[in-house]
């Protein structure tokens, strides 16, 4: 099984990409109507992010498609899911709505995408990092495929380092994670971490998302060495 890490740096083997690929198909047929509203404000901040940019763009965790409608025309647009049967509905909407700037949509593993290095001018992750078995590997990932110059968007839960919150988001844990969710592993310091050790990688922005202040739109600039030069 796949290790993950607590926040005091303890391991636990309890979620693989099988577990995930299973929570996902499982909410496939529902996953519209219980999350297309609810994340509706932070999904449109993230492709206004990405519309700024342009150029060719990659949505890890794609799912049913639901935001590929909210993409720039222009845009070249490449989207994965663990899950088939997401990507089943996001094949089916990307034929009745005729969006022609969808490249393509694949079954792929956020930690093993196969793509070369510097694909991409944007990385989108909505909600993903969060629910992947090893979140720090994904987030080297996303940034292999990234080009100089490119950003790294990503909304996710950013939970509490200490507090009631925190208490209330580690009992809640073993209830969500069958789910695919995890709700007390993912404070920023997590985060912070990564970014410290990824060569070439600088925050762009941070903001508080809604619902409820939990989550964050977070960018990530990959230096261009050739132009800092």
């Amino acid at each position: 099984m796949a290790k993950i890490m607590n926040l005091d740096g303890t391991q636990q083997l309890d979620l693989t990409r099988g577990t995930v690929e299973q929570a996902y198909d499982r909410w496939a047929p529902v996953y519209d109507l219980v999350f297309g509203g609810v994340f509706a404000k932070g999904r449109q901040a993230a492709i206004a992010a990405t519309n700024k940019i342009g150029g060719r763009v990659l949505e890890v965790g794609v799912g049913t498609g639901i935001s590929l409608p909210l993409y720039a025309p222009n845009l070249r647009i490449f989207g994965t899911d663990i899950s088939e049967a997401m990507l089943d509905k996001a094949r089916r909407r990307v034929k009745e709505l005729k969006l022609k700037n969808v490249e393509g949509l694949a079954v792929m593993d956020a930690e093993k995408l196969e793509f070369p290095d510097n694909s991409f001018d944007v990385v989108m992750a909505q909600y993903v990092v969060t629910a992947v078995p090893n979140p720090e590997k994904a987030l080297d990932e996303f940034a292999r495929v990234l080009r100089p110059g490119g950003e790294l968007i990503i909304l996710t839960r950013v939970s509490a380092d200490t507090g009631m919150r925190r208490f209330i988001e580690q009992k809640l844990q073993p209830v969500v994670r069958p789910l695919g969710f995890r709700t007390a592993e993912f404070a920023w310091s997590r985060y912070a971490k990564w970014l410290s050790g990824a060569h070439g990688i600088e925050l762009a922005e941070r903001r508080l998302i809604p619902p409820l202040g939990h989550f964050s739109l977070v960018r990530f600039r990959k230096v261009d060495v050739a132009k800092a030069a």
